[in-house]
């Protein structure tokens, strides 16, 4: 099933970095974390991506366009003009990745309907494009199949500025817009949907995925919690990126599950 990654946000509170480059390519180590992430759905057999872009889009563009150039050995013919020749492969030779442009002011809403053309499938994976975690993908798809509804979200366990779960068994009752208690559960992304969320959404700039589309999923009854309790982390802040390079170097990062 094809994995949508939603990388068009501004970055506001990481500036220091996003002046020049989106945030979805921010580095962890020696990659931006968008790769990271991509890294963790292709482990359990999710190669197939379509990443909607938005804010400094083309950069991500460039990134993928150029990379068997910068990931292999290459033989470049300057006398006879020749396209380079590559002499190797990467761990990445089975990945498609479909980019699409999605608007520049565009909220997560409007972003995603934008992308269903290229969403063939009964199901599709849904996550941000500056969130890591050690979910396991294929429980989580199981997990989503196993209720039958809509859509299902990861909660995960912050003292958090993200939206704030109220949950009755597994089913979500309401997303808080401000969340009022640290020890409850927060929207951890990590999506799955069937098609039907696409009758929640517009392609409308103003359309958002969370606030509108989600709350009116949840109030219908559809949508469904899975409780994660392992390693969740973001790229939202330098204080964010300094930690998670942290933790990166020291060769005991929770997500690097490949």
């Amino acid at each position: 099933m094809k994995v949508v990654i939603l990388c068009g946000g501004l970055g506001t509170r990481l500036r220091e970095e996003t002046v020049f480059i989106p945030k979805p390519m921010v580095q962890i180590g020696d990659r931006p974390i968008i790769w990271h992430v991509m890294k963790l759905y292709a482990q359990y057999g999710h190669t197939d991506f379509v990443l909607a872009l938005g804010y400094k889009g083309e950069v991500i563009r460039e990134y993928f366009y150029e990379y068997d150039l910068m990931n292999c050995d290459i033989t470049v013919d300057l006398a006879h003009r020749e396209p380079p020749k590559i002499h190797n492969n990467h761990n990445e030779h089975d990945w498609k990745v479909t980019l699409v442009d999605t608007g520049q002011a565009t909220l997560k809403g409007g972003r995603l309907k934008r992308v269903e053309p290229y969403v063939g499938d009964d199901l599709l994976l849904v996550t941000y494009g500056d969130g890591l975690a050690n979910v396991n993908i294929n429980e989580l798809v199981a997990f989503h199949r196993s209720h039958g509804r809509i859509a299902t979200v990861t909660g995960v366990t912050i003292a958090s500025r993200f939206g704030e779960l109220d949950i009755e068994g597994d089913q979500v009752l309401a997303i808080a817009e401000k969340p009022q208690k640290s020890d409850d559960f927060a929207n951890g992304g990590f999506f799955v949907f069937d098609r039907r969320i696409f009758d929640y959404l517009t392609p409308n700039e103003d359309c958002d995925l969370e606030v509108g589309a989600l709350e009116r999923v949840a109030q219908d009854g559809q949508l469904m919690v899975r409780r994660h309790t392992g390693f969740w982390g973001c790229m939202d802040t330098q204080r964010d990126r300094d930690y998670l390079n942290g933790i990166w170097e020291k060769g005991n990062a929770p997500w690097k599950v490949w």
